[in-house]
């Protein structure tokens, strides 16, 4: 089960994402349902159906769970998912 504290450890497609910070301003607001995931990008598909390609080290996300919200640098996520599942991490 994904919960606020073991979010990275887990899958990201499907839930609902936010960019909230970036070194592209253009990138703040963009926000949709996690569709795919590589190793350095997040593609969210917009409410528009349109899909944004988004280099994660370079934004800030937040993630919807449930009624919760996670905020989660993108650089934590940078890795393969599959890899990123078996990492340790320390509080980010």
């Amino acid at each position: 089960m994904r919960t606020p504290e073991n979010i990275v450890r887990h899958e990201l497609i499907g839930l609902k994402a936010e960019v909230v910070e970036s070194s592209n301003p253009k990138n703040i607001g963009i926000s949709g349902r996690v569709v795919d995931e590589t190793r350095n990008m997040l593609i969210l598909e917009k409410a528009d159906g349109r899909k944004a390609r988004l280099v994660k080290e370079e934004n800030v996300f937040v993630f919807k769970l449930g009624d919760k919200k996670v905020r989660i640098e993108g650089r934590v996520l940078v890795g393969r998912p599959e890899d990123r599942i078996k990492k340790k991490f320390r509080k980010w």
